[in-house]
């Protein structure tokens, strides 16, 4: 298996990049997100001017789109368009992975070091600063 060009940690959560914006032409963001069970992660949220398609790999992570939630498990699909409040969640005992599109590329490795580099300041991080970051790349907390 090839090595991803980048691995970015946001406290728990790990993601493996496989192509960024410089790779297509900022067409596309291609990455594997792991989520180890009962870990924090990102709170309800939309995406203004990006779609989202993740696919299971490892575990089973539950997904809700627009207040509906389903489990993913290896094999399965979603697709979450621009505008569309969702998150994910690890309920299960074992990390979870999903393979992860967002088109365009405008959410990449910077948003998400970003936000890394915010959680491992050391005190809990200041929510307008989260909010701050999160807005900059288009996410907007539900």
């Amino acid at each position: 298996m090839k090595e991803p060009k980048e691995i970015v940690q946001v406290g728990a959560l790990e993601l493996r990049f496989l192509l960024d914006g410089d790779d297509t032409d900022q067409r596309l963001v291609v990455f594997e997100f792991s989520v180890p069970p009962g870990a924090k992660v990102p709170a309800p949220h939309y995406h203004q001017d990006v779609d989202e398609m993740v696919y299971g790999l490892a575990g089973s992570m539950t997904t809700t789109v627009a207040g509906q939630s389903r489990t993913l498990e290896p094999g399965d699909s979603c697709f979450i368009p621009r505008g569309v409040v969702h998150h994910h969640a690890n309920v299960g005992s074992e990390t979870a992975t999903l393979l992860t599109v967002l088109t365009p590329a405008l959410i990449g490795p910077a948003y998400f070091r970003e936000l890394g580099a915010l959680l491992q300041a050391g005190s809990p991080p200041d929510p307008a600063r989260v909010q701050e970051i999160m807005a900059k790349y288009g996410l907007v907390v539900a």
